[in-house]
């Protein structure tokens, strides 16, 4: 294969190579423990396609630490872990490290952790969270650049990137309306809680009847469905707000002698792997794609780096990943 015009990127190499990007960056930076045959495989994809592994750090501003930091209040890292390891994908390309700090929705160990990493002197900082919804600026006239990621900021000047719910919530109903379901039940989270209304709001055109809000877990899911049969709703398919919620409708439904998905086809939110996987039958999910929402902000808050910064929101797509629950 002859260099190409453009300049190659390492994702160009992972993909010649056939690995991750997070792979392809190791081998290249002598990083982590992989085969022998592996490495050369992408030293071979870099030659060919006159790929240079550190060429990304050598295009940030001179004087940099090569750190970013990453704050979140995810606590238990269900959001934050996903989205810290794409990022790490991105970032790694340019040898840049990511300080990771929880800040556990206080705000003065939040400005603590930010007063540490401007004293470490990092490059920029991410800023996420356990909810997509919007939260105050970190801080106004900070030093580096700064990138919301799944959540995002109030001020529209600020750089947010966060996953499109609605789309997702639509293409969740117009799987189960292309299956042949016309009576869809949905039961979602908190009424108060923005992922759960704007959800909501995206597919209540199709619903069978109002949405039933309790909170995110198996048990409220259990008891939702316990409500729809007990209410004689005629229902053919749940659209639930995360898959916590439709493992506990599936179990209430398999309960009452519901076959799933042949009686009622259910659909989950989330794509979480030890919820999907541990159904019976396995749930189909709408992804958010959190590591495609690190590996994004990472390279916008590279791009703010090297002065050129991209304020406003940046919504990015959820996609349909199809499992039992919603296929006969």
């Amino acid at each position: 294969m002859r260099k190409t015009d453009r300049l190659a990127t390492i994702r160009d190499v992972a993909a010649l190579a056939g690995v991750s990007v997070g792979t392809a960056s190791k081998a290249l930076n002598g990083r982590g423990t992989l085969r022998a045959e592996t490495r050369e495989r992408v030293r071979e994809a870099a030659d060919r396609l006159g790929f240079e592994a550190n060429a990304a750090a050598r295009t940030l501003k001179a004087g940099r630490t090569y750190t970013v930091g990453m704050i979140t209040t995810d606590s238990i890292g269900r959001f934050s872990i996903p989205l810290m390891l794409g990022a790490e994908d991105a970032l790694g390309a340019g040898q840049m490290s990511v300080l990771l700090c929880d800040a556990r929705d206080d705000p003065i160990r939040e400005q603590y952790y930010l007063r540490t990493l401007l004293t470490r002197r990092v490059d920029g900082i991410i800023v996420t969270g356990r909810r997509a919804q919007a939260r105050a600026p970190l801080a106004p006239d900070l030093p580096v650049p700064v990138v919301y990621a799944f959540i995002s900021s109030t001020d529209p000047g600020d750089c947010s990137v966060i996953p499109d719910e609605a789309g997702g919530a639509a293409k969740a109903v117009e799987h189960l309306q292309a299956i042949g379901r016309r009576r869809i039940a949905h039961v979602t989270g908190p009424e108060h809680h923005e992922s759960a209304i704007g959800r909501a709001a995206a597919v209540a055109d199709s619903l069978v009847r109002p949405p039933l809000y309790g909170e995110w877990s198996e048990a409220w899911g259990r008891q939702a469905a316990a409500l729809l049969l007990a209410d004689g709703t005629d229902f053919d398919a749940v659209f639930a707000g995360s898959d916590q919620i439709a493992r506990g409708v599936v179990d209430t439904l398999r309960g009452a002698g519901r076959r799933v998905p042949e009686d009622v086809a259910v659909i989950g939110f989330d794509n979480w792997d030890v919820m999907v996987s541990a159904s019976q039958p396995p749930l189909s999910s709408v992804d958010m794609d959190l590591d495609g929402l690190g590996r994004s902000a990472a390279n916008l808050l590279l791009a703010a780096i090297n002065g050129e910064p991209a304020p406003g929101r940046h919504v990015r797509p959820c996609r349909l990943v199809l499992r039992g629950s919603t296929s006969i």
